[in-house]
């Protein structure tokens, strides 16, 4: 069986839970190197999850010629310029949400990787849920009529300190916004994938509380070609967790109380029912094992660069 060989830039929380298990799980995947910023921890990360070699710079690591695809999981600033460099060097690249800080980063992201014939991913791993796919499904069938509105909450309560390693989170010129930014663009691309393109958008982001720069609570309203409206709400600040999505149409609605666990309340004019379908143990299996075969295929793979582009002008719209 070939496998396709990864090299992993950034062990920090999101690869510790999902990305490396995922990679050293799958079959069609090899996990060859990994980089991280505090060196000295390198070396234990590879051995627990099986990568032969480690290095003290990403430099080093997209230049090892045994590598095939470059997973980026760094903070959000320095996406561009890894991805543009991998890219140069002949490496595939799958790179954390959001794909960059602004669209014209995600344009010559894309750009690099297009003139160097290499894939370009990103970690929208919710386009994979299973519920998601039921809810175009039912939708694309009629079942609850024509589409007004979809609400989205994005609630999680956090106040990262300076020796924290997400402190990152909070600092503009890292991540690029606060909850509307790292919550909210896995929202919009849900919608998205939903409703189709943006034609619109309004938003008002709360600034006011809290000891950081940034965003500490928002709403945004994204208006779609069909006429619906997608309302999308996020905070770092509120008690109460929050990772719903409701739908209305004029024949009934979906109500998905937590998106993550993937149960839903289907309403139609014959009745309601309850479907349960849970993503992946693993959230990053599926996006992972669709980008291996895409590059193996020579495809491309479900969440595309472009679609990366497509959340990141939503967002930037939103900031404006």
């Amino acid at each position: 069986m070939k496998k396709l060989r990864y090299g992993l830039i950034g062990c920090g929380d999101i690869s510790r839970k999902r990305v490396a298990p995922a990679i050293r799980d799958l079959e069609i995947c090899d996990l060859v190197a990994v980089n991280r910023a505090h060196f000295e921890h390198a070396e234990l990360f590879a051995k627990e999850f099986g990568a032969r070699k480690w290095y003290e710079t990403w430099q080093e690591l997209i230049n090892d010629n045994e590598i095939d695809v470059v997973y980026i999981a760094t903070p959000h600033n320095i996406h561009k310029e890894q991805t543009i460099e991998a890219a140069k060097t002949g490496k595939h690249v799958l790179c954390e949400k959001p794909l960059a800080l602004n669209a014209e980063d995600c344009k010559q992201m894309i750009e690099a990787c297009t003139e160097n014939n290499v894939k370009l991913g990103v970690a929208y791993y919710r386009h994979y849920y299973q519920s998601i796919n039921r809810i175009k499904q039912i939708i694309e069938k009629g079942e609850i009529g024509e589409v007004s509105l979809i609400q989205i909450n994005a609630f999680e309560q956090y106040d990262f300190k300076p020796d924290d390693p997400k402190y990152w989170y909070t600092i503009g010129k890292y991540s690029g916004g606060g909850p509307m930014m790292g919550a909210g663009c896995h929202r919009v691309e849900v919608l998205m994938n939903i409703l189709g393109a943006v034609t619109d958008v309004e938003s008002k982001l709360d600034c006011s509380s809290g000891a950081h720069e940034l965003d500490n609570y928002g709403a945004a309203i994204l208006h779609f070609a069909s006429g619906a409206l997608g309302v999308l709400c996020v905070s770092r600040s509120v008690y109460d967790s929050a990772d719903t999505v409701d739908i209305y149409g004029s024949e009934g609605s979906i109500k998905v109380p937590i998106l993550n666990e993937g149960k839903m309340y289907v309403r139609t004019r014959e009745g309601e029912r309850i479907e349960e379908l849970p993503p992946h143990a693993n959230f990053h299996v599926p996006l992972i094992e669709d980008f291996t075969l895409a590059v193996l295929e020579n495809r491309e793979p479900e969440v595309t660069g472009e679609i990366g582009l497509a959340v990141q002008e939503v967002l930037d719209r939103i900031y404006k």
